[in-house]
């Protein structure tokens, strides 16, 4: 079924494109033919019934998840609706009498009153049993995008997201068809052909009744060298019925001979030489044609168009680095050869376009090309694009090269979590009683418990949207989805940092002197003294029982003015200090012990707690972390979608959003020094 939402209405939440247009090509659980009764010897009008629509979930190309129409805001303007063969304008087959729902279902009755070389073949083909199934095409006002752990009534049924609800729809027209979505359901023709069957060919002359109820004698149709009642030649006539079985016949000696000559290598042909009444001669000699082969030297460049050759044209055109990882040589090849100099803008959303329908050659009318290029004109028949998702691709990739543009001391120093939902999450601290017990004879263990220290996390969501405008479309500035998506992801990872550091550095009540974990004086800055201080302090900690936590340091966390001392300390083997003659040159301890990282942040004034002094000495966090960052499912990097901007918008927006939550751990996990009195 086609349909058009209206971006007001969609739900925001929705995550995908939604095309404008959709084509529901469903299996029939029922078409019948058969034949309509008429007067005298003309021959009988073939009836179809079927069901349109089953009221289920549909998967339908250009759509990337099922598709439920709600029939109780279907539409239907008049009972009289074309039809239609494979959706084509110029194959008319018949039009209906009859449309209604029935049970959650959609059925449709009609008759095939076209002469036409379609209707022909549905009649034809349905006479020998072939399983012709029906799609409906339709615009739809009004949709709902159902996520997934989410459910939906409609057609009396619950159906489970992810899926779309089409609540508002316009019946157009429908269709026969081959071959449809819907493969729950069954199809079945009977073709009963009702002919008047007191007509046979051998009768002479057919008795019938007067007005004034004598018997008379029709006379039998006149043969060629008979004459009239005046001596005359009479022009031969030939019998009505006679003619349909002839035409019947020759038609189903021509789909044979067509058959037979394509056979299995030349379903195109066969197709087309059907439908468009093609003789045998013709058949044969297009099958020729299609049988020669092609010359090597000559190169015929076609029109197809693939998203994959798209993106991979985007990327050439931004000079993305190891581009070769990304597509196969076939794909970077074609994307070469066809946009010479790199794509514009403008030629992207021109090829996605028209692949869906659009048939102009400019970008006069934007507004169209943008339809066209998000699916939300889309035409039955036409191979789609996915404009919203090749830009979303794209833009990923220099999402990512953002993202990964600013700082990530963070990341170095805690640990990470997955969680499922946004919902508070609870863990039991590392250190507590959970040493083994010795097993006595008999072999029974004791209980060891978890303990009542624990600490919680939770995932938020941070997001935010930014425009490629009407004047970027029209500039052709095809930087705008580099740059664009770029200040997403850089957007991502400061507001990450933001948040991480924020919490961090607010550190007053975890670093402190109840905890064991927080000196001062001058002899805590950096330097062989301080360090040698800070690491006692650290393999001093000892668990709820007094016992040691049995965790070694790891990690010296250090601001920008201490990155000097923090490397030397960590690379020389030996550290000279000159200040008076009494000292020489003696071994550096802690040469190679504890890994430098080192943050801007530390001593930022717009951070409480901030000091160009103050560093921190940590265990590993996949041993025993400070801090904690949990990422709904895992995604540790933001997500960034791509759509038509709202009606009052001239242009292309882009939205992204992270989903992560940051929260301070385990206080035996570290050490803080003041670096100061």
């Amino acid at each position: 079924m086609s349909r058009k939402t209206k971006t007001p209405e969609r739900p925001r939440e929705d995550a995908d494109q939604v095309p404008d247009r959709l084509t529901l090509a469903c299996k029939a659980e029922r078409i019948t033919l058969e034949a309509l009764a008429t007067e005298g010897d003309a021959p009988a009008i073939p009836r179809f019934t079927m069901l349109a629509y089953t009221g289920e979930p549909m998967l339908v190309e250009g759509w990337r998840f099922p598709v439920v129409v709600d029939l109780e805001g279907l539409s239907i303007p008049s009972q009289r609706r074309p039809v239609r063969f494979g959706h084509s304008m110029y194959a008319g087959v018949g039009h209906t009498e009859r449309i209604a729902v029935e049970a959650g279902r959609l059925i449709a009755e009609g008759v095939v009153s076209r002469e036409t070389a379609a209707a022909k073949e549905v009649v034809a083909s349905g006479k020998r049993g072939f399983p012709w199934q029906a799609s409906i095409g339709a615009q739809v006002a009004q949709a709902e995008f159902v996520r997934g752990g989410k459910s939906v009534t409609v057609n009396g049924r619950t159906f489970e997201g992810p899926l779309y609800v089409a609540r508002r729809t316009v019946l157009g027209e429908i269709s026969f068809v081959d071959l449809g979505a819907d493969g729950g359901t069954a199809a079945t023709i009977a073709a009963q052909q009702q002919e008047n069957d007191v007509m046979d060919d051998n009768t002479e002359t057919q008795v019938t009744q007067t007005e004034e109820g004598k018997p008379t004698s029709t006379p039998e149709p006149t043969r060629a060298g008979q004459t009239d009642g005046n001596g005359k030649e009479a022009a031969p006539s030939v019998n009505p019925v006679t003619e349909v079985r002839a035409q019947a016949l020759a038609e189903s000696k021509r789909i044979a001979a067509i058959r037979r000559i394509c056979g299995s290598k030349f379903p195109q042909i066969e197709e087309q030489a059907i439908a468009e009444g093609w003789t045998e001669e013709k058949t044969e000699l297009e099958k020729l044609r299609a049988s020669r082969p092609k010359a090597p030297a000559v190169h015929v460049s076609s029109d197809a168009m693939s998203g994959q050759v798209l993106e991979a044209a985007c990327m050439l055109t931004g000079k993305v680095t190891k581009i070769e990882d990304l597509y196969d040589e076939k794909t970077l090849d074609a994307a070469a050869r066809r946009f010479r100099g790199g794509i514009g803008f403008q030629e992207l959303l021109l090829e996605a376009a028209r692949a869906n329908g659009y048939t102009g050659w400019n970008f006069r009318d934007s507004r169209e090309v943008l339809r066209c290029a998000f699916g939300q004109s889309l035409q039955a028949g036409f191979s789609t694009i996915d404009i919203g998702g090749i830009l979303s691709n794209v833009a990923n990739k220099f999402l990512l090269e953002g993202f990964f543009s600013v700082e990530r001391t963070w990341r170095n120093i805690t640990a990470v979590r997955n969680v499922s939902d946004f919902k508070t999450v609870t863990s039991y601290r590392l250190v507590g009683k959970d040493q083994y017990e010795k097993v006595a004879p008999g072999g029974e263990l004791k209980h060891g418990t978890l303990g009542e220290q624990s600490y919680t996390n939770k995932a938020e969501t941070y997001g935010l949207i930014l425009s490629i405008d009407r004047r970027d479309i029209i500039n052709d500035d095809l930087g705008a989805i580099t740059t664009v998506p770029r200040k997403l992801g850089r957007g991502s990872g400061l507001k990450i940092n933001d948040v991480f550091w924020s919490i961090f550095m607010n550190n007053a009540a975890f670093f402190s002197a109840g905890n064991n974990n927080y000196l001062t004086g001058a002899d805590t800055a950096l330097g062989i003294d301080g360090l040698t201080k800070a690491e006692v302090a650290f393999l001093n900690q000892v668990d709820p029982d007094g016992k040691p936590i049995g965790i070694m340091p790891a990690v010296i966390l250090v601001p920008t003015a201490l990155s000097a001392m923090g490397t030397m300390l960590f690379k020389s083997v030996e550290i000279r200090d000159t200040t008076a003659s009494t000292k020489y040159p003696i071994a550096n301890p802690h040469a190679g012990k504890f890994r430098v990282e080192v943050s801007r942040y530390l001593s930022n004034a717009q951070y409480t707690g901030n000091s160009e002094k103050a560093w921190y000495l940590l265990a590993d966090p996949t041993d025993l972390p400070v801090t904690e960052v949990a990422f709904l499912n895992g995604q540790e990097s933001p997500t960034i979608e791509t759509a038509d901007a709202d009606f009052a918008v001239l242009g292309i927006q882009m939205r992204g959003y992270h989903d992560f939550g940051v929260n301070l751990q385990e206080p035996r996990g570290g050490v803080k020094s003041k670096g100061e009195a």
